[in-house]
């Protein structure tokens, strides 16, 4: 197949877009039940990002490759970020493979990191409207897009290192990061996309520029989850489509998938998957997603509570004990680096006195990290939490048998290799008496994966709300 699919609409044959699924099997089975299943007559796009975080990741990939085996002409599947088998590892696909076959999982595995790389990186209909996953960049080449040898590209996190130096390679490893992981915003240009760490943010004029270029009409992605399902921006240029309803939690957002018929404007369908056939008032489901966020702030807090509590201590001449409001703020962000508007923040993260002083070590009094082994340092703990999932994936790496269980000098080789990646400096001896108390056994061998697993966020909200009978 090519880079990009050439589809067409008529008066008499629409064609369905779909947004990330994320693992949620329900959702693609309320879309079929909605909407029909792929047939001759009813085309669908999935626009990639079938797997991870939900828990039927390869029943939504067994139903997709069978009915493209069934109507190849008629269902087409773009890669997203997510078809990566380096995402995989951090968002639970590669886990729930191996949890479900345990005789064949790694076989299955290898076969589907294949499968990713042969998957197109967009489709184009009518010669009118680009669909690609995440977005484009000032620097987007549709022509040389075309000619890139895709399935060299197993993950584009982990390109494939080049014999000799090859700007030629990295241009092009370039331009797919940027397709697959790129977002809109409303600014004018292009720039890093500093939440994501790959692709870059574009602006309308971005947009009007590469849609001009190649005389498109639309560029229609995925890649972020909406409240309604979906959103319009750039001078209705640009749509988003999400098509995982209850994404962060149940009743967060609704789904949404698109209609398009020959020369007519898209058409969107909502849904939610849900126990009920009341959909939940709008202002309840941003509810939802605010307190989500702000648990996440807080875990991001608590996993610098002691380089915070350090800043706020030298801002603190008096040692009070309190901050200003602006003192507050400029610590949480000169730790933070979010760019979040923190004095509106704050009433949900800290105390204040009547005076509006804020009480700096509230910022921590009703979440704390559970720690595997009580005598670790805070700072190690804290660390370890941090970049739990990237040293999940270096873990992954090194346990070729996925036994789960590492020998304690790989231990330290994988603490040696994250240390010269992260340029974080932990002394070796605490690494060595931690690896000591995590071998609990005394077997010489670690399970890190359940010493992970240990690592959580006690919420003693959630703790109170348990207690009183009440949901979290």
């Amino acid at each position: 197949m090519p880079n990009f699919t050439h589809v067409k609409t008529s008066p008499s044959k629409e064609l369905t877009i779909c947004g990330d699924l994320h693992g949620k099997l329900d959702d693609l089975f309320l879309i079929f039940y909605k909407n029909g299943l792929p047939s001759g007559s009813n085309s669908y796009i999935f626009n990639g990002d079938f797997v991870d975080r939900g828990k039927h990741s390869i029943e939504i990939l067994m139903i997709l490759f069978v009915s493209f085996l069934v109507y190849p002409n008629d269902l087409h599947l773009n890669r997203g970020n997510h078809e990566d088998f380096m995402m995989n590892l951090r968002y639970g696909f590669t886990k729930e493979i191996l949890h479900k076959y345990k005789m064949h999982g790694k076989k299955i595995l290898q076969t589907l990191e294949d499968v990713y790389t042969w998957l197109p990186i967009g489709t184009i209909i009518d010669n009118e409207i680009l669909v690609i996953h995440g977005g484009i960049s000032e620097s987007t080449d549709l022509n040389l897009l075309h000619r890139i040898e895709r399935n060299k590209m197993k993950s584009v996190l982990m390109p494939p290192i080049p014999l000799v130096e090859d700007h030629d390679t990295d241009l092009k490893t370039n331009k797919v990061i940027d397709i697959l992981w790129s977002d809109p915003r409303d600014k004018r240009g292009c720039y890093p996309n500093t939440s994501r760490g790959g692709g870059c943010y574009f602006g309308p004029d971005i947009t009007s520029k590469v849609l001009n270029k190649y005389q498109l009409k639309m560029l229609i992605r995925s890649h972020e989850c909406k409240p309604e399902g979906y959103e319009i921006c750039h001078d209705g240029k640009v749509v988003t489509v999400f098509s995982a309803s209850n994404y962060y939690e149940e009743g967060s957002n609704r789904g949404a998938y698109i209609k398009l018929c020959c020369d007519m404007t898209p058409r969107f369908f909502q849904y939610q998957v849900t126990r009920t056939t009341c959909s939940r008032p709008l202002y309840q489901r941003v509810n939802v997603i605010e307190s989500s966020a702000i648990r996440i702030l807080k875990e991001r807090m608590i996993s610098r509570k002691t380089d915070l509590i350090h800043a706020f201590q030298l801002q603190d001449c008096s040692k009070s004990g309190k901050l200003s409001m602006g003192q507050w703020a400029f610590s949480m962000e000169n730790i933070l680096g979010l760019n979040l508007p923190w004095r509106s923040l704050s009433s949900h993260l800290v105390t204040t006195d009547n005076n509006g002083n804020i009480n700096y070590m509230s910022s921590f009094q009703d979440i704390h990290i559970q720690k595997p082994v009580k005598e670790a340092q805070s700072t190690l703990i804290e660390t370890l939490y941090r970049y739990r999932t990237d040293l999940q994936i270096i873990f992954n790496v090194i346990d070729s048998d996925h036994s789960g269980l590492i020998s304690m000098e790989e231990f330290r080789a994988m603490w040696k290799l994250f240390n010269s990646h992260y340029s974080i400096h932990i002394d070796d001896f605490q690494i060595d008496e931690l690896a000591e108390r995590m071998d609990l056994n005394k077997d010489g061998s670690i399970d890190f994966n359940e010493f992970l697993k240990a690592f959580y966020v006690v919420h003693k909200l959630d703790k109170l709300n348990k207690s009183d009978g009440n949901p979290p």
